[in-house]
């Protein structure tokens, strides 16, 4: 099947400049189309579904970075190229920010205009890639949970239900023995049941409605809760957490979310540290923001895994080293903190210990939270 040709839209209010470029695309294979004002540009963009566009910032009426954002409303696609005869840096950094791809300063030859739509083009070949990959990937992310859901998680509740049912009825029957391996098969079945159902939360957590439940958060209760219930294997490996947050640290979000990303970075700097071990967790407020840390002195990260690190089931070289997981706690933190409108890095020295940082958007006015709550620590070998 025939590719169709490459559409591009001039917007201008220059009746010499689109004449000039359209003279210089006569005979090519584009098809161009031109708009004398940013409204009628964007008219064209629905009628004509350009592949770039070109586009003047200074126009009356609507200006050029009006038409920027409209058109990044419509279709972030669309790879649009600014000319100007005013640019400056100022001009340049906004036009960037909502959504430029790049400057083509007034007058310019032809070569440079030629130069400049083989580039745009590429760009926006490589933009629908983008787009078709992220929609296949979310098809197959989707049906993936479907066919856990149906194919793996049903079959083994019925015959994890049917267990439970021959344990109690073997009860009076069956040796010590045989009553231990039972017991076994059945604590066996729930940790797969269990895994399945952390691949499916990982697959297919929904958080574009989270924001409806949305409320101040206090960050120091959040972390007290996930260090609470990161406990129990803290005490196992007599690792000690302790959580430093400022009272001022608040965010808007939903707490229960929050608390499970904060628990899965916990989580995981207890399980990859050595025993005897300490896991510190901050929180404090910077201008607009607030940024959650949380260190530990256990093995460490390879370079080469933390590019992967927040990727759904890939578990790097240290999980490879005996430590159980599924590799999807670390994707589930990261879509929780991005619906807040926040990021998470990771930095690591290999056998010296790992920091994740969490950066999350700060409320105007410090979110209610318990007096005391600026610190928490949880000795060793003390359940808190």
């Amino acid at each position: 099947m025939t590719e169709p040709p490459p559409r591009i839209l001039l917007i201008d209010d220059e009746e010499v400049v689109l004449d000039s470029c359209a003279a210089i695309l006569e005979g090519s294979e584009y098809v161009v189309a031109t708009a004398r004002s940013g409204a009628e540009g964007l008219e064209q963009v629905a009628a004509f579904d350009p592949d770039l566009v070109f586009l003047d910032l200074k126009m009356p009426g609507m200006s050029g970075m009006e038409v920027l954002e409209a058109l990044r409303a419509l279709d972030p696609t669309i790879v649009c190229v600014v000319f100007t005869g005013f640019a400056t840096i100022a001009a340049a950094v906004e036009a960037m920010q909502r959504g430029a791809r790049d400057f083509l300063p007034k007058p310019f030859t032809p070569d440079e205009f030629r130069s400049m739509i083989h580039r745009g083009l590429e760009w926006r070949r490589l933009l629908v890639e983008t787009a078709a990959l992220r929609r296949e990937r979310e098809a197959l992310r989707e049906n993936f949970a479907a066919i856990v859901s149906h194919e793996l998680r049903s079959p083994l509740g019925a015959i994890q239900q049917n267990l439970f049912l021959l344990i109690k009825e073997l009860g009076g029957v069956a040796t010590d023995d045989q009553q231990r391996r039972l017991e076994r098969m059945s604590t066996r079945l729930g940790d797969l049941l269990a895994m399945v159902n952390r691949w499916l939360r990982g697959f297919s957590m929904d958080f574009t409605n989270l924001k409806e439940s949305f409320g101040p958060v206090a960050v120091a209760v959040a972390l007290a809760k996930a260090a609470e219930s990161a406990q129990p294997e803290a005490v196992r490996k007599a690792v000690e957490i302790r959580v430093e947050a400022d009272t001022e640290a608040a965010v808007l979000g939903d707490e229960g979310t929050l608390t499970e990303a904060f628990l899965n970075v916990i989580g995981n700097a207890v399980k990859y540290s050595r025993e005897n071990g300490k896991v510190r967790a901050q929180a404090v407020r910077r201008d607009e923001k607030v940024v959650v840390s949380i260190t530990d002195s256990g093995v460490g990260i390879p370079e080469a895994d933390l590019p992967r690190l927040f990727e759904a089931f890939h578990r790097g070289q240290a999980a490879a080293g005996g430590v159980g997981g599924a590799g999807i706690g670390l994707a589930v933190t990261r879509r929780i903190v991005e619906a807040h409108g926040g990021s998470i890095t990771a930095a690591s020295t290999p056998g010296r210990g790992s920091t994740f940082v969490i950066t999350l958007p700060a409320l105007g006015a410090p979110a209610p939270g318990p007096e005391g709550a600026p610190l928490r620590q949880f000795p060793k070998g003390e359940a808190g």
